[in-house]
């Protein structure tokens, strides 16, 4: 399952690196929000948002437009993303919780002099909301994944009434936000780069919005309304779910540009300390949300609106040789597993054995570099039923390859079938398709690959070539 870089993941030329005095390692900002779809950015051709922070952070470094969250639910995917295994291996569900014996990508930072801050959403706690409200749920120091110091909490869908607990250095902690979720927890991390240190850091700033509810502060609607979004194409024509989309995605467009605009603050402040070159900024988010195509809303479902997620890496960190810029990258795919090992690599750290994920630092640091092993292919899941009303709520298993063929299985049959390339609203579902039935025998053969390499074991196989 390999794939060599082509010419357009080659940035650079293939110069040997002088030695020189060792330098400090670079900080690293994660920026996630909750439910951000990929195609939902400026640069992305959407045109009922602005993003302008995120577009600058597109232009100035890598916009990863095949970046995937490889099971679309907040809580497996930070599980992954905190440890780069898959989510049969940490955190399979929701309300499920991570094992505080496995290692994350906080300890990694910290084994390397690193200090570690953690901010806003965590979710992995394994509280039931059914026993309580979340947002008073109180993480102990030891569930923390790890990190040094950890302001947060496990969930909360009410961004005006939002919570935080832990530990910023000076003891334990609990207050209430003052105004908008996101507002409030950038501007904690405003006041945390305003302080001086003597350590490169590792922050990560994890926000609710543009997670249902879909309210936006007032100023962020735009005099947008539900008479004034424009729909995907693959939005049906039925009454009742443009209805309840055209409402959704109002203040859900309003949440995103809240969301870059706290981004922009940020960067302003790291330009403000001298610290943009110093930093990679890092902006993705855990999933998508349907919002009516395919007659869908919100996540678990293999459908590019709700697996196809933004992943930009910028800041004004010089590239080898002077260059500034990569911008689009197209010929990688990555998965929610990749993000911990090349956040690693961008720092100079190896990632280690434990990790499952690739290391894809090579293309946003400009290095003139051929990898055999790249995957041609992302894997993704739906491990466990998640109790969603308004998407799929059972396993399934299924990938996306380098060449835009996505297949999925169900319940041990072949379901969706499309070529992305031709049809990127997955429109013609060549499943059933007897033209394709070679087709689909490679893509199954490459999607048992994937189980066999992860051990997911308790993938529903298709038991006869027959059924395929």
């Amino acid at each position: 399952m390999g794939l060599s870089v082509g010419e357009e993941t080659r940035f650079g030329m293939n110069h040997a690196a002088e030695e020189g005095p060792k330098e400090r390692r670079k900080n690293v900002i994660w920026f996630i929000s909750d439910q951000h779809r990929g195609q939902a950015m400026g640069i992305h051709g959407d045109p009922n948002v602005s993003t302008p922070n995120m577009d600058w952070l597109a232009r100035t470094g890598c916009d990863f437009e095949m970046a995937y969250s490889g099971m679309p639910l907040c809580s497996p995917f930070r599980g992954s993303m905190l440890t780069s295994r898959y989510p049969h291996h940490c955190v399979p569900g929701h309300e499920y919780p991570l094992d505080p014996k496995l290692p994350t990508v906080a300890s990694v930072f910290r084994e390397h002099g690193y200090e570690t801050l953690y901010l806003g959403k965590w979710h992995l706690d394994g509280f039931h909301e059914s026993e309580g409200r979340a947002a008073f749920h109180l993480i102990p120091k030891e569930r923390r994944g790890g990190f040094e110091k950890w302001l947060g909490y496990e969930n909360n869908n009410s961004p005006w009434d939002s919570y935080v607990h832990g530990d910023m250095g000076e003891g334990e902690v609990m207050k209430k936000l003052e105004g908008y979720e996101t507002d409030a927890l950038t501007a904690l991390l405003l006041q945390y780069l305003d302080e001086d240190r003597a350590r490169p850091f590792f922050a990560v700033i994890s926000v609710q919005p543009p997670h249902d509810p879909f309210i936006a502060p007032p100023e962020f609607m735009g005099g947008r309304s539900r008479g004034s979004v424009e729909f995907r194409q693959n939005v049906p024509s039925l009454q009742k779910v443009r209805d309840r989309a055209a409402e959704d995605l109002a203040g859900y467009y309003g949440m995103i540009e809240n969301v870059d605009w706290n981004l922009g603050r940020v960067i302003g402040k790291l330009r403000d300390r001298k610290l943009l070159e110093q930093t990679h900024v890092m902006y993705f988010s855990d999933h998508g949300d349907m919002m009516g195509s395919h007659g869908q809303f919100r996540k678990m479902t293999p459908y590019e609106e709700a697996v196809r997620i933004p992943f930009l890496i910028g800041g004004e960190i010089p590239m080898d040789y002077g260059t500034r810029g990569c911008k689009a990258v197209k010929r990688v795919m990555i998965n929610h597993v990749d993000i911990a090992p090349t956040t690693l690599g961008l720092c100079g750290i190896e990632k280690p054995d434990w990790m499952e994920g690739f290391d894809y630092s090579f293309c946003r640091l400009n290095r003139s570099e051929t990898h055999d092993d790249i995957p041609d292919s992302v894997y993704l899941q739906s491990v466990a039923p998640n109790g969603g009303p308004d998407s799929v709520d059972q396993p399934w298993r299924g990938l996306v390859t380098m060449d835009g063929w996505k297949y999925v299985r169900f319940h041990g049959m072949p379901w969706l079938l499309y070529h992305l390339t031709e049809d990127p609203l997955e429109e013609v579902n060549l499943a059933h398709n007897g033209e394709f039935r070679e087709k689909r025998l490679e893509l199954e053969a490459r999607l048992r690959e994937w189980e066999e390499k992860t051990r997911d074991f308790e993938s529903s196989r298709i038991v006869r070539e027959e059924k395929v």
